[in-house]
């Protein structure tokens, strides 16, 4: 078992265009173009934006149900999706807003999702907390805590037998399975560890560590809460720490950890640390932590901190500034209005999506609208002594 501490001794594949033996930081950490930086800075704010929406949105009541946004933790989402390639499986808890945004799904499916409308990513059947675009590999958020852990490792394995079984090649593939703090008092997390850890998964868990368990403190719900590296390294895993309000820490941390688990076909975790600046639903006032402590956490803004470091830098200029939030304000307007139009799922989609093909009297699955696929039919009726399925 290898840990890792240092993310200067491993070399970085290019990302549009940085290459390893590109200049470096007298960190020994590789400077990264100005349009990949900038970028980063526009899907974060493109990320808060959107949940600021969501959280006016559920104040109305045109969202319903459970509803987490990712507000502070948006470095995590777009640092570790950088990371990794396209093609690698991403899986996650319900605070996936973020992350679904960060692996390319419009933000006018991820809305119309939010308002449980047909032309959301899951058909409207999902809600918030069950974000999935199989074209993206993005293998959806999960309401269960702890429901992903063992899924995570069930797609490393199926990307490693395709891959050295199937293909007859080596393994080309790492999943990245993201859960929070809670979910490590989950008995599933610790089963699927002890399998990645004896089948060599190339799966990577990322703990998103933002403090508290819903409103119970780390410290308070966790052993060995000031340093889970130990619960990874019970199993085998590789394990690293990173600094998860710094998106330039989070996606050299994670290039590391996840090139060597891609290499090796080996299992990692990150203690990823971060912090949730609302709280853990809308229904949460969060009086379990001072307004002192989300001072201090908020003065390490992962947006603001890239922008300041930009703007030092001569990278962003304040129109730059200007125009970057002004789209953004006005792709989340958009995304309102394209999930207030969307219509309602029809009553016969309550038996639609209930298994891959046919089966007795429920109908099969079908693409949604933001892959390509249309509308499902309605084809439930209620009158005329034709109830039932046509």
């Amino acid at each position: 078992m290898t840990s890792l501490t240092d993310p200067s001794r491993s070399s970085h594949a290019d990302i549009h265009g940085a290459s390893a033996g590109s200049s470096r930081h007298a960190s020994g950490k590789p400077e990264l173009p100005a349009p990949v930086l900038l970028g980063w800075l526009r899907d974060m704010y493109r990320i808060r934006e959107f949940e600021t929406r969501c959280m006016q949105a559920y104040q109305e009541k045109k969202i319903g149900g459970f509803c987490h946004v990712y507000i502070g933790q948006e470095a995590v989402a777009v640092g570790c999706t950088a990371a990794v390639e396209p093609t690698d499986p991403i899986v996650t808890a319900y605070r996936d807003h973020g992350h679904a945004l960060a692996r390319g799904m419009t933000s006018r499916a991820c809305m119309a999702e939010m308002y449980g409308r047909i032309d959301g990513c899951a058909k409207g059947k999902g809600g918030s907390m069950h974000m999935f675009d199989r074209n993206n590999n993005l293998f959806g958020g999960h309401g269960i805590v702890g429901a992903q852990t063992p899924l995570g490792a069930g797609l490393a394995f199926g990307t490693k037998y395709m891959d050295e079984v199937i293909d007859g090649g080596t393994n080309r593939r790492v999943t990245l399975c993201f859960l929070g703090d809670g979910a490590l008092n989950q008995g599933a997390f610790h089963e699927a560890c002890n399998l990645a850890g004896l089948f060599d998964l190339p799966v990577v868990y990322v703990c998103e560590n933002n403090g508290y368990s819903m409103g119970t403190s780390i410290h308070r719900g966790t052993t060995m809460g000031h340093n889970l590296r130990v619960k990874a390294e019970a199993y085998g895993l590789d394990s690293m720490v990173i600094d998860g309000m710094d998106i330039l820490e989070v996606y050299h941390g994670m290039k590391v950890v996840c090139d060597r688990a891609r290499a090796n076909s080996r299992p990692a975790f990150v203690d990823m640390r971060t912090y949730r600046y609302k709280g853990h639903s809308m229904s949460d006032p969060r009086k379990y932590r001072s307004r002192e402590e989300e001072e201090v956490w908020e003065a390490s803004d992962p947006v603001q901190r890239l922008r300041n470091r930009l703007e030092t830098s001569g990278l962003l200029t304040d129109e730059a500034w200007k125009q970057l939030t002004s789209q953004a304000k006005a792709e989340a307007r958009d995304s309102l209005e394209f999930a207030d139009a969307s219509p309602v799922p029809p009553l016969s989609d309550l038996y639609r999506d209930v298994y891959a093909e046919r089966w007795g009297p429920y109908t099969g699955s079908s693409q949604p609208l933001m892959n390509g696929g249309s509308e499902n039919t309605p084809s439930f009726t209620a009158t005329e002594g034709k109830e039932g399925i046509s």
